[in-house]
């Protein structure tokens, strides 16, 4: 076309042109905007001669040019020509003389009656009645809240100009752009393109040059008069005046007791990022975080987030940097003013000074005996978290458990629980862990574990007093070691001493320490008897327990 235009030696001079030649010969595939008369417009070109001699160039000025299309500030040629382009559109004008310069030309540089070539690339256009545009790219399903103005908040862009050109982006330096809305911090364009982002969205937004850099641009890689292509991902936002957000994602029915400040809690957590980011995980450690809340062991914004949580309670936790990790962020995971996300379940919690919880289930009629310390005991138990994370149960072993009560065979908080019942009574016992198993926890049980035992009473047998493993149940006989000297021999081996207390337990006269193992009982006693552990016991050896009691006594006075 242009050939035939500019006229080939085998058609001939076609002659003067009436009107500017126009040939688009490269038209983008997407073209939101035609240049309209009154647009502004920025554009780069060529200018040449028919001989191709060029007589002007933008290039060469390093600089684009800037007017306004279709109002006579161009030549007559110009301003046709670059009306209905595209941005990033290319043409070749050829501009007849008469809507050139004419038959005066330009001294020096344009002979009179010239044709002018131009080989042109729009870059920009605008319109002084131009609004800001905003396409929304992707919007997350759940947006709580949106941005306004004086909030606070972090972006990843990318920059470019409206021909694509790119000139900034966060991406590249590696960190969001942060800063306060609607207090001209920014570009009017983006105090305007923020408004009303929830987190997570993405959005382009398109600023013309009046509400960006405007005629002066921004130092070498935003020209005068540029309209600004901005791809804005927002990480998070927050306001200085925000406290702690808070989400009930399950609370049990049953919620007899609430967490306080100075209470022991133990919780598992996700730690994410307004953007979904994880930076920390209870869960990958495999172990439960323990603290106190409302001292200042965490940060402040969870020391208020765990205010009133339930046993088994899930609930999310919105931290503001100000109640988080602040300006500064912390390690390499938490940026500065980050907003924090804690998914929290609550596995326990208790306070130092709690007792042993006691629920009676059942208690048998006509129940007059109960259990004492020193009383020997069978019963069944299950033991579980209060999360119900079972841990042991007698069940599964072929007979109860068995224990003297307070002979610190069981944990302190068991043992109480376990005393004035009556047998056949069933309790539920809610154990802190400082009447446990405390902060280090045993084999099977996290430190710091509230426990939580079902027991039942099978049988109950009267104990004796402490350091006692037989009592009479009336006064000694006078002539003790003359009855337990079954064959008058003078020396009382094992068996004599055996076969006499069992005597003595069948008639009623006395009892042993309750054991799962009388005979154990009973040779111990023996043993503490047979003092030079010859195998028998002399009259000098032979002494009653208060005897020996009454002796130290005396020795200590």
């Amino acid at each position: 076309l242009l050939l035939g235009i500019l006229g080939a030696p085998a058609l001939g001079d076609p002659g003067p042109l009436e009107d500017v030649v126009i040939d688009r010969y490269y038209i983008p595939k997407i073209c939101l905007r035609e240049a309209q008369m009154g647009d502004f417009i920025r554009y780069h070109y060529n200018g040449t001669f028919k001989d191709g001699k060029k007589f002007d160039s933008s290039y060469d000025r390093g600089a684009t040019v800037a007017g306004v299309v279709g109002v006579g500030r161009l030549i007559t040629g110009m301003d046709r020509g670059l009306q209905g382009m595209c941005v990033n559109e290319r043409r070749h004008l050829i501009v007849p003389p008469h809507l050139g310069y004419g038959s005066i030309g330009v001294a020096g540089l344009i002979p009179p009656d010239a044709t002018l070539y131009f080989d042109v690339v729009m870059l920009d256009i605008w319109n002084k009645n131009d609004k800001l545009q905003i396409t929304t790219l992707s919007k997350p399903e759940r947006c709580n809240r949106t941005v306004e103005n004086s909030d606070f908040v972090r972006y990843h862009y990318n920059g470019t100009l409206l021909d694509g050109t790119p000139f900034d982006s966060s991406y590249s330096k590696g960190s969001t752009y942060d800063t306060y809305v609607g207090t001209g911090w920014l570009i009017k364009g983006m105090d305007q393109g923020l408004l009303g982002m929830c987190a997570g969205e993405k959005r382009s937004i398109i600023i013309p040059p009046f509400l960006a850099y405007g005629e002066k641009g921004y130092g070498t890689v935003i020209p005068p008069q540029a309209s600004l292509v901005f791809s804005v991902l927002l990480v998070d936002f927050h306001n200085p005046k925000d406290g702690v957000f808070l989400e009930h994602l399950e609370v049990p029915e049953s919620c007899k007791r609430r967490a306080v400040t100075g209470d022991f809690v133990r919780y598992h957590y996700n730690g994410t990022l307004m953007d979904g980011t994880l930076f920390d995980s209870s869960y990958s450690r495999n172990q439960t975080y323990n603290t106190y809340i409302g001292k200042g062991y965490i940060i402040p914004g969870m020391d208020q987030g765990l205010q009133g949580v339930c046993m088994g309670e899930q609930r999310r936790v919105v931290i503001p940097p100000h109640l988080a990790y602040g300006e500064n962020g912390t390690g390499d995971k938490i940026p500065g003013s980050a907003v924090l996300v804690f998914d929290v379940h609550i596995i326990d919690f208790h306070n130092p000074a709690d007792p042993v919880e006691i629920e009676t289930v059942f208690r048998p009629e006509g129940c007059n005996v109960t259990t004492r310390n020193r009383d020997f005991v069978r019963y069944h138990y299950n033991c579980s978290l209060l999360d119900g994370t079972r841990l042991f149960s007698s069940h599964d072993y072929e007979k109860p458990q068995e224990v003297t009560l307070g002979a610190n065979k069981v944990i302190e908080g068991l043992n109480s629980g376990l005393l004035d019942m009556c047998a056949g009574e069933r309790r539920v016992l809610i154990v802190p862990p400082h009447l446990g198993h405390g902060e280090s926890g045993a084999r099977g049980v996290p430190g710091s574990a509230v426990l939580r035992f079902e027991v039942e009473l099978i049988s109950m047998e009267e104990g004796v007093p402490e350091g006692y493993l037989f009592i009479w149940h009336g006064e000694p006989p006078a002539n003790l070691y003359e009855q337990m000297d079954l064959n008058k021999d003078g020396g009382i081996p094992a068996d004599e001493f055996s076969t006499f207390i069992k005597t003595q337990v069948a008639e009623g006269k006395g009892r042993l320490m309750p054991s799962s193992d009388p005979e154990k009982v009973i040779a111990d006693m023996f043993q503490n008897q047979d003092r030079n552990q010859d195998g028998k016991i002399t009259p000098d050896e032979l002494k009653l327990k208060s005897d020996e009691d009454q002796e130290k006594i005396h020795e200590e006075l």
